[in-house]
């Protein structure tokens, strides 16, 4: 009851906010919900004069929603399908995540960009996009400025990516009788899963391919998705170390250590043990629809939290480095593809 009455306020204005983002991000699917709720909340929070009463509910969605959310996604993996079948693609989603994270490094250490920003607009630039971040951020403990920095910063590069690929396509001359060239390069190149979907969908239009360019970047997407476990597994353990050493034994590593990633992995778990027993990946359905709608819940938190006047002022260094991993996996996709004569 204590819990209900301390923060029933603070939550039921980020569900506010949530419904029609949710139902905007459907309409509007290149920008998706998760960008719309961040937005509306960085514009709300602008006219909230005081927020005292809504504090303790913002900050609990901004957190502990997000981890739920974490949680919820890995039903929506099924781990055997999508190794089967995103097999192919598996070298060249390496050598991308690969790629985007070694610049976002680089870039860190030569431009100074604070780490937690870094991290999460490597892993946003390699993996998926919000998904990954919003994954990542609560490993690293990164606050609701970054979290909104980062998002801001994928979401303006994968409009980019959706607009342009299927021109740069053309122009290279990928197959039009075929999805699968376009296909593996929108999966393994455009950043999260709306981006990628327009892409994709917009190459079968132009060539009358029904849905075969989108269904195998679907599922390039999806294999690249399981990053996001060793990723922030390692995340995970370098922070727990971090933290103990820091505290000279004084911190247990149940006090540090994000497990709310192995019960994201134990998700993806019971989902593929139980599409192998034959049960349909449709019953999980709901679960992994409440994952999205809780991450763009914790969005409208995180942009309530968000000084949009200092999110501007400092955006110029995240940029540069979104650009440059965009830049990167960009190159290293088409490079490996034509390496491995699918283009």
């Amino acid at each position: 009851m204590e819990f209900v009455k301390k923060n029933w306020k603070g939550m039921l204005v980020c569900i506010a906010i949530a419904v029609p983002s949710w139902f905007l991000g459907k309409q509007f699917p290149i920008i998706g919900g998760p960008v719309i709720a961040i937005l509306a909340g960085m514009v709300i929070t602008l006219f909230i004069k005081e927020k005292g009463s809504l504090e303790s509910g913002i900050k609990f969605t901004s957190k502990k929603i997000l981890q739920y959310a974490v949680v919820l996604l890995g039903f929506g993996l099924n781990l055997r399908v999508i190794l089967e079948t995103g097999r192919q693609s598996l070298p060249i989603i390496i050598a991308t995540i690969s790629t985007s994270l070694i610049i976002a490094y680089v870039l860190h250490r030569a431009l100074h960009i604070p780490g937690k920003i870094s991290t999460l607009v490597g892993v946003g630039s390699s993996i998926c996009g919000g998904s990954a971040i919003a994954a990542t951020a609560p490993v690293i403990d990164a606050d609701d400025e970054e979290v909104a920095q980062a998002i801001s910063v994928i979401f303006f590069f994968n409009v980019l990516a959706a607009v342009l690929f299927p021109m740069l396509g053309t122009a290279l001359g990928f197959s039009s009788s075929s999805g699968e060239a376009f296909g593996i390069f929108a999966g393994t190149a455009v950043n999260d899963t709306s981006s990628v979907t327009a892409a994709a969908s917009t190459w079968d239009s132009m060539f009358g391919l029904g849905s075969a360019t989108l269904d195998k970047a679907v599922t390039v997407k999806l294999t690249r998705t399981l990053a996001i476990i060793p990723i922030t597994l390692v995340l995970a353990f370098i922070r727990t170390r971090k933290a103990e050493k820091e505290a000279a034994g004084k911190v247990s590593l149940k006090q540090v250590f994000p497990f709310f990633i192995l019960y994201f992995i134990g998700a993806s778990v019971i989902t593929t043990v139980a599409v192998s027993a034959g049960i349909s990946a449709e019953v999980f359905m709901p679960l992994k629809e409440l994952s999205k709608f809780f991450i763009i819940m914790a969005m409208a938190a995180i942009g309530l939290h968000t000084n949009i006047i200092k999110l501007v002022k400092t955006g110029g260094k995240p940029i540069l480095m979104g650009m440059a991993c965009w830049i990167g996996i960009t190159l290293v996709s088409l490079i490996m593809q034509h390496t491995l004569g699918l283009w």
